[in-house]
């Protein structure tokens, strides 16, 4: 009788043929995951430019006016030194940054409103498309 061993497991190719199908996945798969997620920081930022626009609207009615620019929307946390009808804080905790980790812009009297709050979007800058572009208050 031949003595021969079978040795269990997989050979070189086989395991090639996987690791090839899982690359084909995860190419496929993985732009869509990740527009995914961009798609859900730029409803992040929208969502979060709406809250400060209510908390200002607090500030305004029990104030008379909105923050300065100067004051910014630390003013919604701390109270201005020359405020004394101040209400707040009018956020429960302090004032967050865009999904991408940049300060939110505030400039009181506004250009296309009262105010004018944005996030530039994921680049930072002025205009852009997609995840890139602005993020305002008046649209």
């Amino acid at each position: 009788m031949n003595n021969i061993k079978r040795q269990n497991g997989f050979t070189l190719l086989e395991l090639l043929v996987v690791m090839v199908i899982i690359g084909l996945l995860a190419a496929y798969v993985g732009p869509k995951y990740f527009g995914q997620i961009g798609k859900s920081e730029v409803k992040a930022a929208k969502a979060q430019v709406e809250a400060l626009g209510k908390a200002l609207d607090v500030y305004r009615l029990d104030t008379g006016h909105y923050p300065s620019t100067e004051e910014g929307l630390n003013a919604l946390v701390v109270k201005p030194a020359n405020e004394p009808k101040w209400q707040g804080p009018y956020l429960k905790k302090a004032v967050p940054l865009d999904p991408w980790e940049h300060p939110y812009v505030y400039r009181y009297p506004g250009e296309h409103g009262d105010y004018d709050l944005l996030s530039y979007g994921r680049d930072g800058q002025p205009g852009g498309t997609g995840e890139d572009a602005d993020i305002t208050s008046w649209q």
